[in-house]
Formats: C-alpha cells, structure tokens, sequence
C-alpha cells in the first residue's frame, strides 16, 4: 500500500483511510510509472493537510504493474488489495478510494469493497462500451458516497462516458454527483486550486460527520441531469472560507 503520505498528530486515533490511486498505461505489463505517482502527490498531499487533525490518514497506492485496467482490471483489484491493508492496519474505519484516469476507473469497479464508504473519480477513463450492452457495472455503488469530477474538454478521457456511467449509477444509488470543470483537460491543471478544494470538501464531507459545501450537497441532492452536470464555480475554494 505504501507509506502514508503524511503522519498524524501525536495522540490523534485514526478516524478513516484514503487510498488515492494513480492512472496506469492500456495495454501494459511495464513496472508502474514513477511520473504517474509524482502526478498524484500535490493531492494526497492536500487531502492530508485537510484531514489529519481530524484522524484520516493519506496512502498513495503502489500497484503490481502499471495496467491494463481491461476485463481482469487488476488496478482494481490493486485497490481493493489496499482496503484490505487499511483495514488491517487501522481496523473498522471508513475508507475513500479517491483515483484519476484508469485509477478513478479502477475506483469505481473497486467501490463494493465492504470497507469502502466513498469514492472519488477524477477523469475516469472508462472504455467506449459503455455505450454499448455490456456497459462499466455500477451497482457496486450502491450505499457509497460517490463524486465523479470531468473536464469538459478532456480529450484522453470521454466526459460523455463518465456522465453515462453516473446517469445509471443515480438509478441504483441517490449519493453520487458529478461535477464539470468546464474548459479544463483531463490532468485538471487550469483550475487545480479548486479541483483540490472540491475533493477535500467531498472527501472530508464523506468520511466524518461534517456537513458538505452547499455545492456539493446541492449536487448529492439534484435529480439529474442538474445534479450531474454541476459546474465547478471559479474559486470555490476560496467561497468557503469565513
């Protein structure tokens, strides 16, 4: 599972785990990617920062190989190898899967885990059969918390897919949202200060009793499309604060 990103304070009993997972590469048997690892750490950093006076502590997953998240999908089975680690090192706490690209996929698939309360999707990379009959499986999802984050001009990852997926997700579980980052790519650089605030809001709104932003609780509550195509305002971090 790898070293927690950062430690806790002395004293401060751990309250819930986030596995944050990174992307992998289609199609291959390589070693994971060192570069996709560095990608991920300003955000399990900032989860960090946001939850460790409250107990959650933050691991960066080390998967077997680097893919391919295809019919064995064994980044998700990566995952759920990681829950099965929290669970043992810290015990009964919640557990939020937080991944992007194939590792937000991977989040997805991995979500029925029974020590997973919630799941974070960053750009997901799902496979264009969702639009076919034998789509990404959603009823893992039932009884989690779940947010699914897109740009509207991710050109690696289809945002139409991700809206698809949540669409019949919100048929079997009323707690997922998606929110659009409109004119951001798939890496969600151009408005990273509030993607990372987004996720913090959600992960933190997920895993201990604290109330969502009223975004997010607007977007949780939505019947869709509304709730599914949730725009991210400019500066919503910085809205949030007193």
């Amino acid at each position: 599972m790898g070293r927690a990103v950062s430690g806790l304070d002395a004293g401060t009993a751990v309250a819930g785990a986030i596995l944050v997972l990174p992307t992998g590469d289609p199609g291959s048997t390589r070693r994971p990617s060192p570069v996709a690892y560095a990608r991920m750490l300003p955000l399990a950093r900032s989860l960090a920062r946001a939850g460790a006076r409250e107990g959650l502590v933050v691991h960066l997953v080390h998967y077997g190989g680097r893919g391919r998240n295809g019919e064995d999908a064994p980044l998700a089975a990566d995952a759920e190898w990681a829950a099965d680690e929290a669970a043992r090192r810290y015990g009964d706490v919640p557990v939020c899967l937080v991944g992007h690209g194939m590792g937000g996929r991977a989040a997805l698939r991995a979500a029925g885990h029974p020590a997973v309360g919630a799941v974070l999707a960053m750009s997901p990379s799902l496979p264009a059969a969702d639009r076919a009959a034998d789509p990404e499986p959603v009823r893992q999802l039932t009884g989690r918390q779940v947010m699914i984050v897109h740009g509207t001009n991710d050109a690696r990852a289809d945002p139409d897919l991700s809206y698809r997926l949540a669409e019949r997700a919100k048929k079997v579980n009323r707690d997922i949202c998606r929110f659009e980052v409109h004119s951001d790519g798939h890496a969600l650089r151009q408005h990273h200060a509030e993607v990372l605030a987004l996720a913090s809001d959600f992960v933190i709104g997920a895993l201990l009793p604290r109330a969502y932003s009223r975004p997010v609780a607007d977007a949780l509550a939505a019947p869709p499309p509304l709730g599914l195509r949730m725009p991210l305002a400019a500066g919503f971090g910085r809205s949030l604060r007193p």
